[in-house]
């Protein structure tokens, strides 16, 4: 803390004539901090398991992202290998060092699987969101060395897995559930969220896909 913040608050103290070590008022911070009282949350997300999935899917599709849905987390390396066929790109994908991607049986497929940051030379990259906010079709990703924030947006193609367990109503609860998982002061470095693939559209008022990111955005629900 600066000098002059310190002189500000050491003036305000002496204005109320106390000290801030007060136990009664230090209880009072703590208790306003941890009951902090609710925003107004729309009302669209507030649907069980499956009406949150469903919204996310369409909310997500409405803004050009593409939605799969399996059944389980084995089935993903054959939904990525799928997708990247279909679409006529090359059988190679970068991703982080995610446990949960890991886990999954990437051998079964022919895909080739780069680990690590991104450069910019990758043309497909997979990553696992934390969450997926149902009112908007959002992803939440959360840096760090499982899921580098690079291949966010230096590939052309993001591929995205989220469990659908995960996919939250509001960004209210998304929130609670990051500072839960991770714990105060643990929070990760950047949390990006991301609502359909990059676009722009300042010049001319035409839209352009790609502008500042991925052109493509494929998610893939699990469960």
């Amino acid at each position: 803390m600066s000098e002059a913040r310190q002189a500000i608050f050491a003036a305000i103290r002496r204005s109320l004539h106390v000290t801030g070590a007060e136990a009664p008022r230090r209880q009072i911070v703590t208790e306003r901090l941890e009951r902090a009282p609710k925003g107004i949350v729309p009302a669209r997300g507030q649907l069980d398991a499956e009406g949150r999935t469903a919204l996310f899917k369409a909310q997500a599709e409405r803004v050009s992202a593409t939605v799969a849905r399996v059944p389980a987390a084995t089935d993903v390396p054959g939904e990525v290998a799928r997708y990247l066929r279909d679409n006529n790109l090359p059988a190679s994908v970068r991703m982080g060092a995610d446990p949960r991607l890991a886990a999954m049986p990437w051998a079964q497929t022919a895909l080739e699987i780069g680990q690590g940051r991104s450069y910019g030379k990758d043309l497909s990259s997979v990553s696992h969101a934390a969450a997926g906010v149902a009112e908007t079709g959002t992803l939440v990703m959360t840096s760090g060395p499982d899921n580098p924030t690079t291949l966010n947006f230096l590939a052309d193609n993001h591929i995205v897995v989220v469990e659908a367990q995960d996919i939250l109503g509001d960004y209210e609860s998304v929130w609670r559930k990051l500072r839960g998982s991770f714990g105060k002061g643990l929070m990760p470095r950047t949390v990006n969220l991301i609502t359909g693939p990059s676009r722009s559209a300042d010049i001319a008022h035409t839209l352009l896909l790609g502008a500042h990111g991925p052109r493509n955005l494929h998610i893939v629900i699990v469960g």
